[in-house]
């Protein structure tokens, strides 16, 4: 919608909406910019705190995806009037979490009265002007790396249907709460020559990818055995789990695609799962992939080299 507004043309404004980037951002001076977000949810997990963990973790990512180091957050607060307040205090102190682990600090908020509980932050991030990782930056040659595995949207529809495993779950939340910040912090770090950026939420694997492709004018080759899975998710895909928002996603986005024979139909499906927290999609040169990878892999992430990026061309994506 709002691309059918008039448009406002500020010249510090490095990155707008044109491309369905992560965050905004604004330049305040030849060598800082500001990085903004916002992002809140109904639950997905029955644990209040472990919710605020979740929404905490979902919004600082978009800062991370552009490359950004967060410094401050808003609460948003969703919650119905004869709620238990308790179980508020709870959604806040999980979030509070997060932030202290991203040395992100909690300004104030706003809450209003609502019948279904929503939750999340706004998010205000610092970051060089010189050193944006946009979605627009991606370069043929380059190499396409995955911070996390998929599997989290499939996986919360099967707890709602109390249909999951409880290694499934702890799988799912562990992954949810992990910040993106030990990548973003690493890319930052060291002398990786990443040329673009994203992170994978909740249009899936796919639509991010298709994000990246076209903002980026280039195509996109995924290796389908190399996407790392959570575990239980192609059990959650074979026993009909399937949220709306992966529906939703294939039927936007599969008529970009372009399969390779021998694909098992629930990988297919999973590459359109909507992810919450989801990883950091890096495209970057491919001669540091494998540094890159390995450093992630240290540190605890499922992390992978899962495709390429190749001059444009028909399919923009090819899943082989």
């Amino acid at each position: 919608m709002l691309g059918k507004l008039a448009r406002q043309h500020d010249p510090n404004v490095l990155v707008g909406f044109d491309h369905a980037d992560d965050a905004g951002v604004y330049q305040i001076s030849p060598d800082t910019a500001l990085v903004q977000t916002v992002d809140f949810f109904t639950p997905i997990v029955d644990d209040p705190y472990t919710f605020g963990q979740i929404a905490a973790t979902n919004s600082l990512s978009d800062v991370y995806a552009m490359g950004g180091r967060p410094l401050t957050a808003l609460a948003l607060v969703c919650f119905p009037e004869k709620g238990d307040l308790e179980i508020l205090e709870r959604i806040l102190a999980g979030g509070l979490s997060k932030m202290i682990e991203a040395g992100c600090t909690i300004v104030g908020g706003h809450s209003i009265r609502d019948d279904e509980t929503k939750f999340g932050y706004s998010i205000t991030g610092l970051i060089d002007p010189k050193r944006v990782l946009a979605n627009s930056g991606a370069q043929a040659g380059d190499a396409l790396v995955l911070t996390k595995a998929i599997g989290t949207g499939v996986i919360s529809t099967a707890i709602k249907k109390e249909k999951a495993k409880e290694a499934w779950v702890q799988g799912a939340v562990a992954s949810m709460t992990t910040l993106n910040k030990k990548a973003a912090e690493l890319l930052a770090s060291k002398p990786y020559r990443a040329h673009g950026m994203t992170d994978i939420t909740g249009f899936g694997l796919i639509g991010h990818a298709r994000e990246l492709a076209l903002a980026s004018g280039v195509s996109i080759r995924l290796y389908a055995a190399k996407v790392p899975l959570l575990h239980g998710a192609i059990e959650c895909v074979r026993a009909g789990n399937i949220p709306g928002g992966l529906k939703a996603n294939r039927e936007f986005a599969e008529c970009v695609v372009e399969y390779g024979n021998g694909i098992p139909e629930e990988v297919k499906t999973l590459l359109f799962d909507p992810q919450t927290a989801g990883g950091l999609l890096i495209s970057l040169a491919s001669g540091d992939a494998e540094s890159l990878v390995s450093k992630l892999q240290d540190q605890g992430l499922a992390a992978a080299h899962i495709g390429e990026v190749i001059a444009s061309t028909k399919p923009l994506i090819a899943v082989v």
